[in-house]
């Protein structure tokens, strides 16, 4: 009579510490998928050429930043650790070698990215548009460095449960790139018309002017200044390094995995046919947007369940991964139903739906529609447990599992559903879905086998 009380207690205590984080986590991760859209637009009133290389060349710099983004997470589940275990020496080491693996990584990666355009050339793009994308390349190029050091500051500040700004930078960060846009792409103000340049220049702006307001806000903080991780700053420690890298290397192989699957799925789409493709591109724009709220879950539940895995409690690390895998289901299943009620009307953000031409179009979208819908509920789930077996530290499994679950089972199946037996695009997200359900299956099932089997 009395147990079950408490443990009630102890569950809505760690809901309520787990949306403190995610709340703002996931939030952020909105506001920045949105300006993609916003940009999209822009791209757009450029004309059709802008808009193909600017989206080509956005969708690059996009992939490789986040790749290079998920070795710097890494950072959370050490902090989190160091934090539950009371030993707060080590965050400020974490810390400032999280910021020194930031630029280690940025510096070649800017060099990457400045000579995307023959990498464009080089997958047969045309001259044309890898020229334009070029110009995009060239500016925001110079905005990595700062990005992969607020990815690293966010993982930071989540370890220690001090997240809530996040979302205000954000929006700062948003509104400026948006004005930095229309200003200089369009040559407003006095400003010259930079086209494709003038939107990634902007775009490297809002990433410096959101790292030096998180760094200033890390800094002054009243808690989070006791940890002065900038002090002794050119002390680099090369085994830390090297801890950071061996947990978020791995973290880093399991993005390039699942993104790679919807880049494969997308270029599938287009060998179905330009409706096929358009048809896709609604939905899984849909798609990506909703999913930017369990991604920032993920983030949370690595915080939590690596602050308890440090406390050496993994009955309490269970709960907290629960916790966060059955809010991010709750609350895909009212984007599911959402989604399937008023399908036509999200169809109908992209396309107008009362024109005829566009009939052919919306009768594909439908279904592929219903399908992701589905789909969004199972991608949920195994993004918030794959961040829980972060915050365990155990992440070379997970990206094995990736591996056999996003490509093994989910274009295998794609391929055969969408190719083989003729159901096309519909066949293609089936079989994507497939594969992301056997993931949420697999995480869901370590995550309890750790967590129970050390208990």
């Amino acid at each position: 009579m009395v147990t079950k009380p408490v443990r009630r207690s102890a569950i809505a205590l760690e809901s309520s510490e787990f949306l403190k984080l995610a709340v703002p986590l996931a939030s952020a991760q909105v506001a920045q998928t949105a300006v993609g859209l916003v940009d999209s637009i822009m791209m757009g009133r450029l004309g059709v050429e802008s808009l193909a290389a600017g989206g080509l060349a956005a969708t690059a710099f996009q992939l490789l930043l986040n790749i290079a983004s998920g070795v710097v997470m890494a950072v959370s589940p050490l902090v989190a650790e160091a934090q539950g275990a009371g030993r707060r020496e080590q965050i400020e080491p974490i810390a400032r070698q999280g910021l020194w693996l930031s630029l280690l990584l940025g510096i070649p990666l800017m060099g990457v990215i400045w000579h995307l355009d023959t990498g464009l050339l080089m997958v047969r793009q045309p001259e044309a548009i890898a020229s334009l994308a070029s110009d995009y390349f060239h500016f925001i190029a110079w905005g990595v460095v700062p990005a992969l050091g607020f990815a690293m500051l966010r993982g930071y500040v989540s370890a220690l449960s001090q997240a809530h700004m996040v979302i205000m930078i954000v929006a700062i960060g948003t509104l400026f790139n948006v004005g930095g846009n229309y200003v200089l792409g369009f040559g407003k103000f006095g400003f010259p018309r930079m086209e494709l340049a003038g939107i990634g220049l902007a775009s490297g702006l809002s990433f410096w002017l959101m790292f030096l307001l998180f760094l200033i806000y890390v800094l002054q903080h009243p808690q989070l200044r006791e940890h002065q991780f900038l002090r002794d700053f050119y002390r680099i420690k090369f085994q830390l390094i090297g801890r950071l890298m061996a947990i978020g290397g791995a973290i880093a192989v399991t993005i390039a995995l699942e993104h790679g699957l919807f880049a494969v799925i997308t270029f599938l789409m287009g060998i179905l046919g330009t409706e096929i493709l358009a048809a896709h591109q609604t939905v899984s724009q849909t798609a990506y947007l909703i999913f930017m709220v369990p991604l920032g879950m993920s983030y949370a539940v690595t915080a939590r369940v690596g602050h308890w895995f440090g406390r050496h409690d993994l009955r309490a690390a269970k709960q907290a991964g629960y916790v966060g895998i059955v809010v991010a289901a709750g609350f895909m299943v009212l984007m599911t139903i959402g989604l399937i009620v008023y399908r036509q009307s999200v169809v109908g953000i992209y396309l107008d739906v009362q024109n005829p031409t566009n009939a052919p179009v919306l009768a594909l979208a439908i279904p592929m529609l219903i399908v992701a819908a589905v789909a969004q509920l199972l991608d949920g789930v195994q993004r918030v447990a794959m961040g829980a077996l972060y915050g365990l530290q155990d992440t070379r499994i997970p990206m094995m599992l990736s591996g056999v679950a996003f490509w093994g089972v989910g274009l295998t199946a794609g391929y055969s559903l969408g190719f083989w037996l003729g159901l096309e695009g519909v066949g293609l997200w089936m079989g994507q879905s497939l594969g992301v359900a056997v993931a949420g299956v697999i995480f869901v099932w370590r995550f309890h086998r750790l967590t129970t089997c050390r208990d």
